[in-house]
């Protein structure tokens, strides 16, 4: 695949998500169920970016654990190995290497503007560390070491692209077209953002302290209709999309994309109906969207070898392309080849 791309014309996409939680519905309406559709139209690096996740302490035999079920998870959901590459991101050097140059062409000040460090430094006060700080360069790293043209990403993440692009105009004015300029992936289609069930203002987090307000994609069918029994809505009765209705607006798009009807669809299927029975619905179509992907990804899990096997072709693959760039990069910066 990577050998066709001077010819093909496809552009280069780049995506991952960390293992520091167990994948949720939000990971897939939000993003994974994208992901599956850009497999034949661009040229996908989809990464599990375990060296993100340790600016917290992890549970070692936790995270090795989470990082096979989200490589399970991504295979289960739709992603084909066959079209794109999945892979570990430890597994390719090359992310951490370009990320120690670049560390030394992002601006101290650019770092100290990142709204996630300072919210993140807020909720483990007992360990603001350097990774913690400098992990977006590590972000740009993982970008550019493919040369991505497109990177999707969620409204939490805008700002870290817009330093990889610094990053890149500015190595790029010193040595000549080194990197390409990402952009951000904006998908034709309105990318659903799914939030808490309890706190429906918020996005819902795979790492979410309050079981109830998470439905994992790996949950049983009766646990997951009784979160959504649970799920805060308002004292209104109506089953409709409006201003100051975020727990009904948030189930309204949830059931739009577990069964693909329109918010005008569901306003109608409801009409004169309470919040109970649209609850129970809504509950019931989830599991029901969900069950293919459980079986897949235990098939998948039961088989560790196999599994093992593609995470390895997988990174092999990239590898070829992040070794071309890191090889480019050091070239161009002095360092000595041998």
């Amino acid at each position: 695949m990577d050998n066709n791309i001077n010819n093909n014309g496809k552009k280069i996409v780049l995506s991952g998500i960390q293992p520091s939680g167990d994948l949720n519905i939000g990971t897939y309406f939000g993003a994974l169920k994208n992901w599956v559709k850009l497999q034949n139209d661009y040229i996908n690096y989809f990464c599990i970016v375990d060296m993100h996740a340790i600016t917290v302490r992890q549970d070692p035999s936790v995270l090795r654990r989470r990082t096979l079920e989200v490589a399970a998870g991504y295979i289960a959901c739709g992603l084909d190995p066959e079209k794109c590459a999945l892979f570990v991101q430890s597994h390719v050097p090359a992310h951490a290497q370009l990320a120690w140059v670049l560390n030394c062409y992002a601006m101290f000040g650019e770092l100290s503007r990142m709204t996630q460090f300072k919210e993140k430094s807020e909720q483990h006060s007992d360990n603001i560390n350097a990774g913690l700080f400098t992990y977006p360069v590590l972000q740009a790293a993982d970008i550019l070491i493919y040369n991505a043209h497109l990177v999707p990403v969620g409204a939490d993440q805008k700002q870290h692209l817009e330093l990889s692009r610094d990053i890149a105009v500015r190595f790029n004015s010193v040595y000549g077209d080194v990197f390409t300029v990402p952009e951000p992936y904006i998908s034709k289609e309105k990318s659903a953002k799914i939030c808490s069930l309890q706190e429906p203002a918020k996005k819902m987090s795979k790492s979410d302290k309050n079981v109830n307000a998470t439905v994992l994609l790996f949950d049983k069918k009766d646990d997951i209709i009784k979160k959504f029994k649970r799920a805060v809505t308002d004292s209104d009765t109506a089953v409709r999309f409006a201003e100051g209705k975020d727990g009904v607006n948030n189930l309204m798009t949830i059931y739009s994309c577990a069964t693909g009807k329109s918010y005008d669809e569901i306003e109608r299927e409801f009409s004169g109906k309470g919040y109970g029975d649209f609850k129970l619905a809504v509950g019931e179509a989830v599991a029901d969207a969900l069950m293919p992907i459980q079986k897949k990804f235990g098939e998948l899990m039961s088989d560790r070898t196999e599994l093992e096997k593609i995470l390895k072709d997988g990174a092999q693959r990239a590898s070829r392309r992040a070794d071309r760039t890191l090889a480019k990069v050091y070239k161009k910066i002095g360092f000595l080849q041998i």
